[in-house]
């Protein structure tokens, strides 16, 4: 239980009403000023969860820009060799692997690893067995083919690699 002040007595054994009243009046002030704070504070936070959304937002929006101008020169290059109008094979194919080397460079730079497992201990966390082979001199549980490469973003596996496991 808290303990309530006494009132103030003057000598004669009377209270003082103007100290009373200085009193509840600084109360009063002080309650309405805590109120116009959390008032603000109560605005402040309305404004922060507001603005956060907005940033959510922009973020899903727009997220994916930075990859996508990356990949702009590889559609460019996509484009240049459909418009060659030469039947030049071994040029063709070198246009080929260099703009595949374009898009894995890009993609590693926005953290997209490949995963290619090939003679490898067979790991279930990041390959998905298809069907197993005799293991003859790979030993058992490696990774004899790969069928499909598979991919990580930043560590987190986005696509297992497809795989022929050795049995033993």
């Amino acid at each position: 239980m808290q303990n309530v002040p006494e009132p103030d007595v003057d000598t004669a054994g009377e209270i003082d009403i103007a100290d009373e009243e200085n009193s509840a009046a600084a109360g009063i002030d002080e309650l309405l000023r805590l109120r116009e704070e959390s008032l603000r504070l109560l605005a402040e936070m309305d404004n922060l969860r507001k603005r956060a959304a907005r940033d959510v937002e922009a973020a899903r929006k727009f997220g994916t820009e930075r990859l996508l101008g990356d990949l702009l020169p590889i559609v460019d290059s996509l484009e240049r060799g459909l418009e060659a109008t030469e039947a030049d094979p071994p040029r063709m194919l070198e246009g080929m692997r260099l703009t595949l080397s374009m898009l894995e460079k890009t993609l590693a730079s926005h953290g997209l690893r490949t995963i290619d497992p090939a003679g490898q201990p067979f790991d279930p966390e990041r390959h998905q067995a298809m069907s197993t082979v005799a293991a003859g001199d790979a030993g058992p549980g490696k990774v004899a083919q790969v069928f499909q490469k598979g991919y990580t973003l930043n560590d987190r596996l986005i696509r297992p690699a497809l795989v022929v496991v050795t049995e033993g």
